[in-house]
């Protein structure tokens, strides 16, 4: 490879020459890992020579600790020297890397679209040759640029495109490593050590040589710059870190230059993207001539006046430079920087930022602004930051106040930053009165952290009663918070609170969706459907966590959130690199309840999981809540009775003392529906009448409550309340069920058309559950009305849905049925006689072994207690036994069988 001599590097040379030739081919990426100085810069550089001098083009960029926060600001290196290839990609993969680089004005674009736009400019630069991208310092690119890098480099394969970049070992990065090769960079051997100083200081004395060898420790940037600084004795106590004395040595280099020159070099470490003519302009501003030049010449700096660019050559000199500088120098240099950009971008807010040195309404506003389309684009830990940052610099306090709690609400609402929501508001912010403003942020930290539900609900409404005009946007968020009051306390005097805000202005569409499709679907959903329709719809272009979250939300009750699953699935990935991660907890529980209906109960035990992580880690105890239930609900269906209970009592435990009634009616379905799959009727009746029909959560547990009503002597009253029943039109899951609720409660043989009226429902087999127990129910309809043949072909579809989900005793309820059809059992007891049982003998025989009384048992079969007394009368001489326990025993070898012989 070109460029300076390296000594200890052959390894190191051979691999990196090896990846240039096969990335030039077949693409790829490799990661350099090593301390700071070990030379990682300098295998970049090789690496670059030798993919030139191969015909391979190189496009470089490198994470700068001042722009870290600036979203994009990596990306934008990469992009700059690709523009001519940018106007050749279609229309909208160049929008969005034009407006993601701050190039164009436009609606920001979501980060998957720009990860996607990426990779097709990419490959168009690659189109006539090779293309290898090189990023030194990745653990200061900031969140986003990393993230899109991250999906870059692990979809290279088979292109000609390489992706070769630097991180310390010691620091982390956005950037997801996945399974790229990494080359590890270690410190040089002795003998490479002593060649290269033998190369550079061939007049060092052997004393001095060995101190140097000593204090380097193989560290080839601390071999090179330590003998200037050998001659100085370290005072007493521990020395200076490596990495410390190397960025003093650059400072006392950069010291000695003019000061033009050194001011120059500033604005080349502050600008950050290594655009040069920036650079030169601000220069030109500040002093009417540009000399960076003779940075060059000090092998500070590298030059590229053809491509316009300008790179510093270690990070330990960009930090030398700023450290060296004042205040008032820095003020200076951001200035004119913020002089050189368009005054609408952040980058300009940015730099008019750093350069205030007091409070400035002006530049506070401006960054206040760029929060607003940062968070739009989809960063809100971004935009957190500039809005802090924007608190920091309001001179008004109302101001400070207000922008201090935008961020803590991006904190409890968007970011996951719940444990320290508290210092982000200044002291004594939740006092009495607060704003709306503050009340919205600590409303949502009340009743995310705690619980909250009365407390949260007093602050908010009585902020939003003495401020009567809050602002479109506040009136939004704080409409959010309190529709989340008023779902998660379930209590119609909460609702109602809702209603009367709600008439006080004009909400925003979400706004109107969420009152109808989700805290009131039974009352408001069907004439909203459409207009809903559309929304999800649009969720293609939608980028914003917390927006694609409100639409999942409106969506849940009213069964789209398969058509959701897309959007939820990138808020999902934009938290796992450190983005929302609020909005990924939601997302991840919205995507559990898709899977709990769609039939999906492995990946929503895997989800919940996740979420359950996450809320431990950021102290979301309410969603953990949430969470749980998915479990309790699995553990329900599935007869895992020991860890139901234990999930179960924990909502309640919690819930119930806070006023939590969300919960509490998560657990009371819970208990409705083990107490469906092993017949306790009059249980689940009490436990669906405890949710009552008002809440949304009642339009899942129809079947439980009108079942169990049927079953328990209810009859009538559950025909009056299935009467009601105007919500079949929301979704085929609805329809469905409302449809088999109307055949519950007729009698034979009105009940069979509308049986097969239910089955029949379009798009019925999207819900697997409740479907399995509609052709039970009406398997066991057709089996008592003397239809066996009948009965058996839905018994048999319920029987192999359930096994599918693992729901073990809806399983047996299936196969007990269909024994209780005719069909022959496939395996005997051991003494032989089980097979002396008449088909419905052997049902009341599995159910009294099963623990039911001779009441449960006449409730589920259509018979009198007394007549379940006779059957069992007869049944105990055949089998030998004397008592319940010993049936259960004499049973035990047919609990397994199947029906598979049927």
């Amino acid at each position: 490879m070109g460029g300076e001599r390296l000594f200890g590097r052959e390894a190191e040379i051979a691999r990196l020459e090896a990846f240039v030739a096969t990335a030039a081919v077949a693409g790829g990426g490799l990661l350099l890992t090593g301390d700071a100085g070990i030379g990682k810069s300098v295998l970049l550089d090789a690496a670059a020579a030798k993919a030139v001098e191969s015909g391979t083009r190189v496009v470089r960029a490198a994470g700068v600790e001042f722009e870290a926060d600036m979203s994009f600001a990596g990306l934008h290196q990469l992009v700059h020297p690709l523009r001519d290839e940018l106007g050749r990609l279609d229309e909208r993969s160049r929008l969005a890397l034009e407006i993601a680089t701050g190039y164009r004005d436009g609606s920001p674009p979501e980060q998957l679209t720009v990860s996607n736009a990426m990779l097709a400019l990419l490959a168009e630069a690659a189109g006539e040759r090779p293309l290898l991208l090189i990023v030194d310092d990745m653990p200061w690119l900031d969140r986003v640029s990393a993230v899109v890098l991250g999906f870059v480099a692990r979809r290279l394969a088979g292109s000609r495109i390489g992706f070769l970049a630097a991180f310390r070992s010691d620091e982390t990065s956005f950037f997801e490593r996945g399974r790229l090769p990494e080359l590890a960079v270690d410190a040089l051997s002795d003998q490479a050590a002593i060649a290269l100083v033998d190369d550079r200081f061939p007049t060092l004395t052997p004393r001095v040589q060995q101190r140097l060898l000593a204090d380097a420790q193989g560290n080839p940037l601390a071999l090179l710059e330590l003998p200037i600084a050998l001659s100085t004795h370290h005072p007493a106590g521990t020395p200076p870190s490596l990495s410390r004395r190397l960025q003093s040595l650059f400072a006392s280099r950069i010291s000695n230059l003019p000061s033009q020159t050194r001011g120059q070099l500033l604005l080349a470490a502050l600008e950050g993207s290594g655009d040069l003519r920036i650079v030169r302009d601000a220069a030109i501003a500040l002093w009417g001539t540009c000399s960076i030049e003779e940075a060059e010449r000090a092998r500070l700096i590298q030059v590229d006046s053809s491509a316009g660019r300008i790179a510093f050559r270690h990070p330990l000199t960009r930090a030398a430079v700023v450290e060296l500088s004042t205040s008032d120098e820095r003020g200076r240099a951001h200035r004119a920087l913020a002089d050189q950009l368009p005054t609408d971008s952040e980058r300009h807010a940015w730099h008019l930022a750093e350069a205030a040195s007091g409070p400035d309404e002006e530049v506070a506003a401006l960054l206040e602004a760029a929060a607003t389309r940062v968070q739009r684009r989809g960063d809100p830990v971004g935009a957190m930051a500039l809005l802090l940052r924007a608190a920091d610099l309001s001179p008004d306090p109302d101001d400070r106040r207000r922008r201090s709690v935008l961020a803590a609400y991006i904190g409890v609402d968007i970011t996951g930053d719940l444990r320290n929501v508290m210092a982000v508001l200044e002291p004594g912010v939740l006092r009495a009165p607060p704003s709306v403003a503050v009340a919205v942020a600590g409303a949502a930290y009340l009743l995310n952290a705690h619980g909250a539900v009365d407390t949260a609900h007093q602050m908010l409404v009585g902020a939003i009663e003495n401020s009567p005009d809050p602002g479109d946007e506040i009136f939004t968020e704080a409409l959010w918070v309190l529709l989340s009051i008023a779902c998660f306390g379930a209590r119609p005097e909460l609702v109602e609170s809702y209603r009367k805000v709600v008439a006080q202005g004009q909400p925003a569409e979400i706004i109107q969706l969420l009152g109808g499709t989700f805290l009131e679907p039974g009352r408001l959903a069907l004439p909203m459907l459409d207009r809903l329709d559309d929304v999800i719809a649009g969720l293609t272009e939608d980028f914003d966590p917390a927006s694609i979250i409100r639409v999942g939300v409106a969506a849940l009750y009213v069964d789209r959130l398969p058509d959701c699953r897309a959007a939820l699935w990138r808020v999902v990935e934009h938290g796992r690199v450190g983005g929302a991660i609020t909005s990924a907890i939601e997302a991840l529980i919205l995507l559990g309840v898709d899977g709990l209906l769609s039939g999906e109960w492995d990946e929503v035990t895997r989800l919940a999981d996740e979420a359950l992580a996450l809320c431990e880690t950021h102290n979301y105890q309410l969603l953990s809540y949430v969470a749980r239930f998915q479990h309790a609900f699995i553990a329900a269906a599935r007869g895992d009775e020991s860890r139901r209970k234990v999930l179960t009592d924990e909502l309640v435990q919690w819930a119930a003392p806070r006023g939590v009634g969300f919960v509490l009616n998560y657990a009371a379905h819970t208990e409705a529906l083990a107490a469906s799959g092993r017949a306790d009727y009059e249980t689940a009746y009490q436990q669906v009448m405890a949710i009552g029909t008002q809440p949304a959560h009642a339009l899942w547990v129809i079947l439980d409550g009108v079942e169990a009503a049927v079953r328990t002597g209810r009859r009538d009253e559950a025909a009056v309340q299935v009467a009601a029943l105007e919500i079949g039109g929301i979704s085929s899951r609805l329809a469905l069920v409302v449809a088999a609720a109307r055949a519950l409660v007729a009698v034979e043989p009105d009940d069979r058309p509308l049986f097969e009226a239910a089955l029949a429902v379009p798009g019925a087999e999207r819900w697997p559950f409740e479907l399995a127990r509609v052709h039970l129910a009406y398997g066991e309809r057709l089996r008592r009305a003397k239809y066996p043949s009948q009965a058996r072909g839905h018994l048999t579809t319920a029987r192999d849905i359930f096994e599918r989900l693992r729901a073990d005793p809806w399983t047996q309820r299936a196969r007990t049925e269909l024994r209780a059809t005719g069909l022959p059992a496939t395996h005997a007891d051991a003494a032989g006689k089980i097979d002396l049982l008449t088909p419905q003998q052997r049902e009341i025989a599995l159910l009294a072994a099963a623990g039911l009384t001779n009441k449960q048992i006449g409730d589920r079969l259509f018979l009198s207690p007394r007549t379940i007394g006779t059957h069992l009368y007869q049944v105990f001489p055949k089998l030998g036994v004397t008592s319940r326990a010993a049936l259960r025993d004499a049973l035990a070898a047919t609990q397994s069988s199947d029906v598979s012989d049927d």
